[in-house]
């Protein structure tokens, strides 16, 4: 079971902030990287970069669009586990 959550010192809110960022980090990340890995395909294939052709829009825009549900799933998540937390009580 998780401690009661301190955030009358600032030892308390930092513990608390290292908690909430842990929350679904690796999604997170993977929503970073599919977002990357998206826009550089998108701006490469329209400059006809590394033998990428306009068809490999289809594929970047598919990452960003991966990219973006990971990134929204991290934030409802972390969102969800601070109003659970907070439902506990201090």
């Amino acid at each position: 079971m998780m401690d009661k959550v301190d955030l009358d010192n600032a030892e308390g809110r930092k513990a608390y902030r290292d908690e909430l960022n842990g929350v679904a980090r690796p999604y997170r990340w993977a929503g970073l990287v599919f977002i990357v890995i998206g826009a550089f395909v998108l701006w490469g294939s329209t400059r006809g970069w590394a033998g990428l052709t306009e068809s490999a829009q289809v594929w970047g825009y598919g990452a960003l669009a991966i990219g973006w549900v990971l990134f929204l799933t991290a934030t409802f998540l972390r969102t969800r586990h601070h109003k659970r937390r907070m439902a506990r009580g201090l």
